[in-house]
């Protein structure tokens, strides 16, 4: 359900591309570039949501399934937006909340009018903040990602020794599905992943040397993703000629769009810069600026050089 999304992020970029398409899964695809070697961009725009499955008769309580890796413990009165723009309150039953079986989403409005039907998606709803250099948002992951993507594609201005497919993609969070057909149509020489990660800087959090304001996160390993050194260093000396501030990133849970497309076809060289982000799947979100500028210009590095590995 990735279409509103989609178009605005169409909206950004209809005129710093040479090429925009959407496939037959829904990805969109931007080139830019013609000629030189082939290189996949992947940033994801779709989020962790639910579907309803069922109207209790007598309440009208909705109940649901989760649409990617929802956190029980995080949904206990959330609120969640609806296709139409009916907003949901999220309850459980006493005492529950160990399986989502025991959760509901209340739309009642008092006067019978209520029109949610099995079927129907939502996404958790809650509007973003800033907070000096930090920004505090429901859908960080992978909307920053999206953010990075655009603003070096303004950046490059059309012009890069590279053919750059910039692909926007769908279904991420329930399988990188986009990312598998995505790999295959455009068949590139090498692959840049760009989503968040988790971070290390929160007490007793992840033991990870990540934090938020030390700049981009360039992947090493994840359960998915086995980074090949020449990407690794591909991008580490980049960061190091530009002067651009970077961590080394080493996930112990989750992968990327990356993990799908380095099996695309006969196999792509493929990496991932990471946007650090504290409070995945929450609807608080918080990165730091200074990080996702760090990762526009390293992209943007790279893509503004042959990228020959």
């Amino acid at each position: 359900f990735e279409h509103h999304v989609r178009r605005l992020i169409h909206d950004e970029v209809k005129d710093l591309a040479d090429e925009i398409r959407v496939d037959a899964l829904g990805n969109l695809i931007c080139r830019v570039g013609e000629g030189g070697p082939r290189v996949l961009v992947a940033a994801h725009m779709d989020e962790i949501g639910m579907m309803v499955t069922y109207v209790e008769k007598k309440s009208g309580y909705l109940r649901f399934e989760q649409l990617g890796g929802l956190l029980k413990d995080t949904l206990r009165g959330n609120r969640v937006r609806f296709e139409d723009g009916t907003i949901g309150v999220i309850g459980v039953h006493r005492g529950g909340g160990d399986s989502l079986d025991e959760f509901y989403i209340d739309v009642d409005d008092g006067n019978g009018n209520g029109h949610i039907e099995a079927g129907m998606p939502a996404g958790l709803w809650r509007e973003m903040s800033v907070r000096g250099n930090r920004m505090v948002g429901k859908a960080m992951d992978d909307r920053i990602g999206c953010v990075v993507a655009i603003e070096a594609m303004r950046k490059l201005n059309k012009v890069t020794p590279n053919e750059v497919y910039f692909v926007f993609t769908v279904q991420e969070e329930v399988g990188l599905r986009g990312a598998r057909t995505a790999g295959f149509g455009v068949d590139p020489a090498v692959a840049v992943a760009l989503d968040v990660t988790l971070t290390g800087d929160t007490p007793h959090g992840a033991k990870m040397g990540v934090e938020l304001g030390a700049g981009a996160a360039i992947k090493i390993h994840d359960p998915g993703l086995v980074v090949p050194p020449a990407v690794r260093d591909w991008m580490v000396n980049r960061a190091e000629a530009d002067g651009i501030p970077y961590q080394r990133e080493l996930l112990s849970g989750g992968t990327t769009d990356a993990a799908a497309i380095q099996i695309a076809r006969g196999g792509v060289p493929s990496g991932c810069i990471s946007i650090p982000c504290r409070y995945v799947h929450t609807t608080s979100e918080t990165v730091d600026v200074n990080d996702v500028q760090a990762c526009v210009d390293l992209l943007t590095g790279l893509l503004s050089n042959p990228a020959t590995l």
